[in-house]
């Protein structure tokens, strides 16, 4: 069964409950080397689209991508605002007038990645979102393209994103407030490629629920 717009206030509800229950360790991890805002900038970009949820529901999912970019842009503050703005617009933009379906949300989604890299003129290594969603754009692509099973997609994907976000522990931050603090930046894993994971565990758990 095809996944249509009509499971999004499923999935957000799955992605609040995720974040809600690891905000106070999100939330650690940022006070130690960013502004401490984080999770509480994602929360109140959640809480907005819970108002329109019922009409991203009853959308394609091109036009669907589109207002969570526009209503994202216009609630969430910090630079994840801008960059999760980045993708949904993105993603918008390159699955209109497309067939729908893997191959095509997969292809979208890397080009979205490669948006928000240009965006925030970061990339993989310097202890950013990007730690995750870089390789998870790159296992996704790949994955739909051997023609791998949806069950086994998510697992791979998942296995990714757990990876990317370790991967950030020992990195030194170059981007954002973190990069101010040099060498003290390692040792501590990047809140912004650990919600990354949270939120793609709690997609890939729902959507498994779903089909």
């Amino acid at each position: 069964m095809p996944l249509t717009p009509a499971i999004f206030p499923q999935l957000l509800e799955a992605i609040s409950a995720t974040l809600n229950d690891h905000a106070e360790t999100v939330t650690e991890l940022d006070q130690a080397i960013g502004d401490g805002d984080h999770v509480f900038n994602l929360q109140r970009g959640l809480e907005a689209l819970q108002s329109h949820a019922t009409e991203i529901a009853n959308l394609d999912w091109p036009a669907a991508w589109q207002k969570i970019g526009m209503t994202v842009m216009a609630a969430i503050g910090g630079a994840s605002g801008s960059l999760y703005a980045t993708l949904f617009i993105a993603l918008h933009k390159n699955s209109k007038d497309k067939p729908a379906g893997m191959q095509t949300f997969a292809e979208a989604f890397q080009l979205a990645v490669e948006a928000v890299k240009h965006r925030g003129k970061a990339d993989v290594g310097e202890k950013t979102m990007l730690d995750v969603w870089v390789p998870v754009a790159k296992t996704l692509k790949q994955a739909v393209s051997e023609g791998k099973d949806l069950n086994a997609i998510l697992d791979q994907v998942c296995t990714t994103a757990e990876v990317g976000v370790e991967s950030t522990r020992d990195m030194l931050a170059t981007k954002g407030r973190a990069s101010f603090l040099g060498e003290r930046s390692k040792g501590h894993i990047d809140a912004g490629a650990k919600t990354a994971q949270l939120m793609i565990a709690a997609i890939a758990q729902q959507i498994r629920s779903a089909s």
